[in-house]
């Protein structure tokens, strides 16, 4: 019997990215949407998630897509019903409160997920294997994008808890945690905050790993055409280069894939695998890292941003 979905949030992430992805999953079927903006043909409606979960729509989980501010609430109820849970990144605007959704899901019995999208890019495993196996010099991220194009309009953004140019940057900042064979730490972060705004537009950080190995991230948010979301690893070996937001690795000057993007169909294929397993998958090590930046981040003012 295939999981009965209900999606929270029916915004630009939902239609560009969830709704094709579970459509071309199996083992799962969407049946509701909650929704304040929104509606769906073909399946149930609701305002709100209180509306969905109080109405006699059957579901077994639901798939937040709201921002993340406020989906501590949401993500509460639905476990409280006893509803398998599967959280759109970041998992939450703050520490605490993922850990107690992970602490309640396991007291309930039921499967949470916080996913990672960018992890599931092609070259992330591959690198994650390669790099076990060699020694790293430095590790270098650049990631560099125009937030007028990906996230237009969207104010929440800006807004305490909505992380600013770390919406993007958290995706570098997974991929890293995933690959890295040692753990790394927080020793330097600078901020820069538009005059206008309560959340950053580019921030610069360097962390240190065990035997003092650096890794440097620059996150802008400010940059047109071309968009650069690159990782790359200087080893004893050679180099190391993951481009495309993980989709593309080369090694030693050689080019070895070029995948399409099926990020969020093996992430819908991974949260089927957890609920018929009875497991749940809640990593916060990349929320660590960004709370971190926040706690050790030099505030730089710069030109007010104007959407």
């Amino acid at each position: 019997m295939s999981i009965r979905l209900g999606i929270v949030g029916l915004g630009k992430i939902a239609r560009d990215q969830h709704l094709g992805a579970i459509e071309a999953t199996g083992g799962i079927e969407l049946v509701a949407v909650a929704s304040r903006n929104a509606t769906l043909d073909g399946v149930a409606s609701f305002n709100d998630i209180q509306d969905l979960l109080s109405s006699d729509t059957e579901i077994d989980a639901v798939s937040l897509c709201t921002p993340p501010q406020g989906r501590f609430e949401q993500a509460r109820a639905a476990i409280e019903a006893g509803k398998h849970v599967m959280l759109e990144k970041p998992p939450g605007a703050t520490l605490s409160e993922v850990h107690a959704l992970e602490a309640l899901a396991k007291e309930k019995g039921v499967t949470l997920f916080a996913t990672w999208h960018s992890r599931e890019a092609a070259a992330v495993e591959p690198t994650r294997a390669l790099l076990a196996q060699r020694t790293i010099r430095s590790v270098a991220v650049e990631w560099k994008e125009d937030v007028r194009h990906w996230h237009p309009g969207q104010a929440w953004i800006w807004e305490p808890g909505g992380l600013g140019v770390f919406d993007p940057g958290i995706n570098a900042l997974s991929i890293v945690t995933r690959i890295m064979p040692v753990p790394f730490h927080l020793v330097r972060s600078d901020l820069f905050f538009p005059e206008n705004r309560a959340a950053p537009i580019a921030a610069s950080l360097v962390f240190e790993a065990v035997g003092g190995m650096a890794v440097t991230a620059e996150f802008d948010w400010r940059q047109t055409g071309p968009q650069t979301w690159d990782i790359r690893i200087d080893t004893e070996e050679g180099p190391v280069v993951v481009t495309h937001g993980g989709s593309r690795l080369t090694v030693d000057g050689e080019q070895r894939m070029v995948e399409e993007d099926r990020e969020y169909r093996n992430l819908y294929k991974h949260f089927v695998q957890l609920v018929g397993e009875g497991r749940s998958d809640a990593d916060f090590s990349p929320l660590v890292h960004v709370a971190d930046a926040f706690l050790l981040g030099r505030r730089h003012a710069v030109e007010p941003f104007e959407d």
